[in-house]
């Protein structure tokens, strides 16, 4: 076997292992979804951590006072959020379940608005629908907000590692059959 043959081979294994591993921790957050939402905050308040030291190292670089303070000034913001996160991360999971009813309601107006400028062109009813669930949603979770907090952020996120599991077991397969 060449090389190349054994390189697709190993990308192929390692997709069905990495599918694998994304189907399990996908059901595990579905499974038990406030588990999976706190551990979503702690993970985005270290993403927000590495924000901060971006930025607060970036105004080492800046040249005027104005750049600098505000490079630090967005530094601090980004601190802020990101030890509230890591310290209170039950109360960032209530926080990011709100935001995460706001997405959703300006991502299905969006899709309604997409669905209403190409409502002529076929197939565009998908969109319709896409936009009329992410409003259902989106009120369902702000409705039911802060209980929401319990399985909202958890489930969609679960849901998430679900559909990248299947994404990557179902590439693998499609390239056996080319």
């Amino acid at each position: 076997m060449n090389t190349h043959v054994l390189t697709l081979e190993r990308g192929r294994s390692w997709s069905i292992v990495l599918g694998i591993l994304l189907l399990f921790t996908g059901f595990l957050a579905i499974v038990v979804p406030f588990f999976a939402a706190i551990a979503t905050s702690i993970f985005f308040g270290w993403l927000v951590l590495l924000g901060a030291v971006a930025h607060l190292s970036y105004a080492w670089f800046e040249r005027e006072v104005g750049a600098i303070l505000w490079q630090v000034l967005i530094g601090l913001v980004y601190l802020i959020a990101a030890v509230s996160l890591l310290l209170w991360p039950v109360a960032g999971v209530f926080t990011l379940t709100l935001v995460l009813s706001l997405y959703i309601a300006m991502e299905g107006v969006f899709e309604l608005v997409l669905y209403s400028r190409l409502r002529k062109l076929p197939g565009t009813t998908w969109f319709l629908v896409d936009g009329f669930v992410s409003l259902l949603l989106a009120v369902l979770i702000f409705i039911q907000w802060p209980s929401s907090s319990l399985w909202a952020l958890g489930t969609l996120v679960g849901l998430s590692l679900i559909f990248s599991g299947v994404a990557r077991l179902t590439l693998p397969a499609s390239r056996r059959l080319l």
